[in-house]
């Protein structure tokens, strides 16, 4: 017979028991694809700079509070005295600190305190040109005001700024652009606001990134990156910022933006990996895989998400809860006629929002295109794609162009398959949803202008 203390015991273990039960049977979160997702993505912790070494302020070590004064090799001088001190955390005070480009090394880290600026040179020269990663390709370019590469647990963070100082590239930009219309984007000097590559475990927390020259965040062949609660500014008025991207993801995995704040004058989140009718075969370009983008909030921007102008390859990327205001487009696709692109597994779900361009729109895109001698142009595809739960007024619901608004190409033939659109209520001046250019089109409880579309 159980004696009453083991009785005793195992009721009050019962609770504990039944608990844990309940926690096995919680739903794993999964990737469009089905894959689970990895609990990486709900860990979030904030970044405690009293847990990463020495702080080095930099008052302190021989940079003086002067936004007039270009005090680059003062800057790296500390960066790399705390790398060679085994590590710590770079602290910009409160203040404005102008520099070029900085470079940081294992083990260290940037925190800008709340009233604290790090404000790129408006000189260029400033700049060191290096081999770098731009526009889809490594080639020789200007370094960004932050850079790292090839680092392990590198964060930025703080409730400061790191302000790209912009006003005079974007100046120089138009100019060059109404001299000569083709110019492109490398054609014209300017550097990026920060500049993230071959990197992991990468969280970059609380700063405001405001007024680039070019591309706000670069991330390239990164992997296991936390976006959290930042706030990406750059003006589309009285000069707009041309090409300030948000956040460029460039051949990475496993990425999470959350809590984050985006208004730029080009597109907020953006997938590249590549171009060129070899680009898959170049161990230079990748695929974006497991992509989170949630609880985020978009000003105006081109695009909120957008794959492409370079792009090869994304799959399982989730863009979830978020609010939407004067965007152009929520989900762009660009498809390259000279480029061998696959989008799939592709989920956008309960979204809110007003004042949006195009709900979906997909078009060829033929910027700086390049089939060469003798080749045919390449398919691309869009698959496994749904959009769900979504309350949003925009001028058109389904835009999907043939033809290259460029004049490159005469029509374009790419192939979509596999779109679910479910519980939509839309607001719309043009309604229309072609279904016939999708090959498995399902729709359920989508409502347009007040009207069930059967």
């Amino acid at each position: 017979m159980m004696s009453k203390k083991i009785l005793v015991v195992m009721l009050m273990l019962l609770p504990a028991l039944a608990f844990g039960s309940k926690k096995k049977d919680k739903k794993q979160e999964v990737w469009p694809d089905g894959t689970p997702m990895s609990s990486w993505f709900q860990e979030i912790v904030p970044t405690d700079i009293h847990t990463l070494g020495t702080h080095y302020r930099l008052t302190e070590h021989g940079v003086i509070n002067d936004s007039t004064l270009v005090q680059t090799e003062a800057i790296q001088a500390v960066i790399d005295k705390a790398h060679a001190n085994g590590g710590g955390v770079i602290i910009v005070p409160k203040g404005v600190f102008l520099s070029g480009s900085l470079f940081f090394k294992q083990g260290t880290h940037l925190h800008v305190e709340e009233g604290g600026k790090l404000k790129g040179s408006d000189d260029i020269s400033n700049f060191e040109l290096l081999m770098t990663r731009i526009e889809g390709q490594s080639r020789k370019y200007f370094a960004a005001l932050v850079n790292a590469d090839g680092l392990d647990g590198f964060t930025i963070s703080g409730e400061g700024a790191i302000d790209g100082n912009g006003l005079r590239y974007w100046k120089s930009f138009w100019l060059r652009r109404a001299f000569n219309p083709d110019c492109t984007n490398v054609d014209e000097m300017r550097p990026r606001l920060v500049y993230i590559s071959n990197s992991k475990n990468v969280q970059l927390s609380g700063v405001h990134l405001m007024n680039s020259p070019f591309w706000t965040s670069h991330y390239y062949k990164c992997e296991n990156v936390k976006l959290l609660g930042l706030t990406i500014t750059s003006p589309a008025e009285p000069v707009k910022a041309p090409s300030s991207d948000a956040v460029d993801i460039d051949a990475c995995s496993n990425f999470l933006i959350k809590d984050c704040y985006m208004s730029v004058n080009d597109d907020a989140v953006a997938l590249k990996g590549g171009k060129g009718v070899d680009a898959d075969k170049n161990p230079d370009n990748g695929g974006n895989y497991n992509i989170l983008i949630e609880d985020c909030t978009y000003g105006f921007c081109h695009g909120a998400l957008t794959f492409g102008s370079e792009s090869i390859h994304n799959k399982n990327i989730i863009l979830r809860r978020i609010k939407i205001n004067h965007a152009q487009r929520l989900f762009w696709l660009k498809m390259r006629p000279d480029t061998p692109q696959n989008y799939e597994h592709v989920l956008i779900e309960d979204i809110e929002g007003s004042h949006v361009g195009n709900f979906l729109y997909i078009r060829p895109w033929t910027q700086f295109f390049d089939l060469g001698e003798g080749r045919d142009v390449i398919m691309s595809y869009a698959s496994n794609i749904t959009m769900r739960n979504i309350n949003l007024e925009c001028n058109t619901v389904f835009r999907v162009e043939t033809a290259d608004p460029r004049g490159a190409i005469d029509a374009f033939d790419f192939r979509l398959s596999n779109f679910t659109f479910e519980n939509l209520n839309l607001e719309a001046k043009d309604p229309q949803i072609n279904e016939h250019l999708v090959d498995g089109f399902v729709m359920k409880n989508v409502v347009v202008n007040g009207d069930k579309v059967k």
